[in-house]
């Protein structure tokens, strides 16, 4: 499809500042928002996106979950299937990226194809935004939790007003790297990466050495509590990789003609192999210890050195999964409407996200709260999932980045009333049938009829679909993009 819309100007442009060099700076704050990438400012290639999601998966909250399912009554041969089935949702994940490079443009405003331009702004409010913070409050409270016991190892009592500033200064350090944006992002996760990989195997060192390969729980699941347990471990472990509906954002300035099967294979890796290996070692070090308080339990089996170690990772680890976090949830921001700079919608995200964060840990159980959260998200995270990839697929990943850009009524995306019917009744039906189905803060009554069984996730993603594929069928027929 021929687009005759202009370029729109970066943030940088609409201030009048000089334009921006072909290749990004990472010590300058970046200057796009959710415009259009042009090809001279393209770069770089699909293997810088290894780091990026390795980074950010190294992570506190994997280990968590991963010991949260021996909690949960699964064997550790159980355990340990749920984990290696769920991380392989980074395909969808990966497949999602594909887009970027393709558009040009953020993930936030390639569903405009997806839902229209009024439907994507309620999309981005709520999958793009919304959730984005939620995710930012859990990760930031798991990191201030290790925050908090290594200031308690400095002989500083951990009261309220302790436990707040703590909070605020990782929120800080966070959103500076959320603030400066996609170059810096490339430029420090790769040490990052390294830095965890090398705290994480001394771990792994640890926890082979202690854990019990021949253990079984005291009263073993069967029927339908074993199935039930599977498929909501399944769900937690899964909620990972389906919350990146975003991962277009950090591909988009790739070059055009970037290998979408590179796109794939370095961003689901990325994903998976930290995803699952520290998933793997919370499950195998809850055969020994407690894994309901993961940092006292693995102290108990680590050297006594190297307890502030494990602890300064878990933060750095956060920080790196929250700075991605950030960084779309500021683009959504942008995306819903609202006339704003990224780098200031970043703030505004952090903003929300500590208040969230400070509530939850002054007032609720953290585990609970991780395991409740993980589960409910999926009941629209994992239908946003699979109408994206299905229109990936049915369009064949061929996007007009410039003419997504353009919100006018008689649009190319504007459709009916601001809405595509396609995606809008899909994601819609997707989310009621995975609502029907949940079984977590209250139980659905197909999830009643089924004995409990939570088939949310993958009701969802299924109904979802298969309607977006009958419903938007004739975008086979399209005519590639120009």
């Amino acid at each position: 499809m021929a687009s005759t819309i202009p370029e729109p100007k970066s943030d940088a442009h609409a201030k009048g500042a000089e334009p921006r060099p072909p290749s990004e700076r990472a010590v300058r704050v970046e200057a796009h928002g959710i415009d259009h990438i042009a090809d001279g400012e393209r770069h770089g290639h699909p293997r810088r996106l290894f780091s990026v999601w390795a980074a950010a998966n190294v992570s506190y909250l994997n280990l968590v979950t991963g010991g949260a399912l021996i909690l949960m009554g699964l064997s550790l041969g159980q355990a340990l299937a749920v984990i290696v089935a769920g991380n392989l949702l980074w395909l969808l994940t990966g497949l999602l990226a594909t887009s970027g490079p393709a558009a040009g443009t953020p993930s936030e405003v390639i569903t405009r194809a997806i839902y229209g331009v009024l439907g994507n702004r309620v999309n981005n409010a709520i999958v793009g935004w919304l959730i984005s913070v939620c995710y930012f409050a859990i990760n930031l409270a798991a990191a201030a939790s290790a925050a908090f016991a290594l200031v308690e190892m400095a002989g500083v009592t951990a009261n309220i007003f302790v436990k707040v500033v703590v909070v605020i200064v990782i929120a800080a350090l966070t959103l500076t790297i959320g603030v400066y944006g996609h170059a810096m992002i490339m430029k420090l996760y790769l040490p990052i990466t390294l830095a965890l990989a090398a705290v994480f195997a001394v771990v792994a060192v640890a926890v082979f050495q202690h854990t019990d390969y021949a253990y079984t729980p005291a009263e073993p699941l069967s029927g339908a509590a074993l199935w039930a347990v599977l498929i909501g471990g399944f769900t937690l472990i899964g909620s990972g990789p389906l919350s990146y509906t975003t991962s277009a954002d950090f591909s988009r300035y790739l070059p055009r003609t970037t290998s979408p099967r590179a796109v794939v294979g370095w961003t689901a890796l990325g994903g998976f192999l930290p995803g699952a290996a520290v998933g793997c070692l919370g499950a195998l070090a809850a055969t020994t210890v407690d894994m309901a308080d993961p940092q006292a339990g693995l102290r108990q089996i680590l050297p006594g050195w190297f307890g502030p170690v494990l602890l300064l990772a878990l933060v750095l680890g956060t920080i790196a999964i929250n700075a991605l976090t950030s960084y779309s949830a500021g683009l959504a921001l942008q995306a819903v409407g609202i006339r704003i700079r990224r780098s200031r919608s970043v703030v505004v995200d952090g903003l929300a996200a500590v208040a969230l964060t400070l509530y939850g840990l002054l007032t609720a159980g953290f585990l609970d709260t991780v395991n409740h959260m993980l589960e409910l998200t999926v009941v629209i995270v994992g239908p946003a999932m699979a109408v994206y990839a299905t229109d990936i697929v049915l369009r064949r990943n061929r996007y007009d980045g410039r003419a997504l850009l353009d919100e006018s009524p008689g649009g190319p995306y504007w459709f009916t009333g601001g809405f595509n019917p396609a995606g809008t009744v899909a994601l819609a039906a997707g989310v009621v049938v995975a609502a029907l189905c949940v079984n977590n803060l209250y139980t659905g009554p197909i999830a009643r009829a089924l004995g409990g069984i939570d088939l949310a996730l993958p009701a969802g993603l299924v109904v979802s679909a298969l309607l977006y594929a009958v419903l938007a069928r004739d975008l086979r027929s399209q005519v590639p993009a120009s």
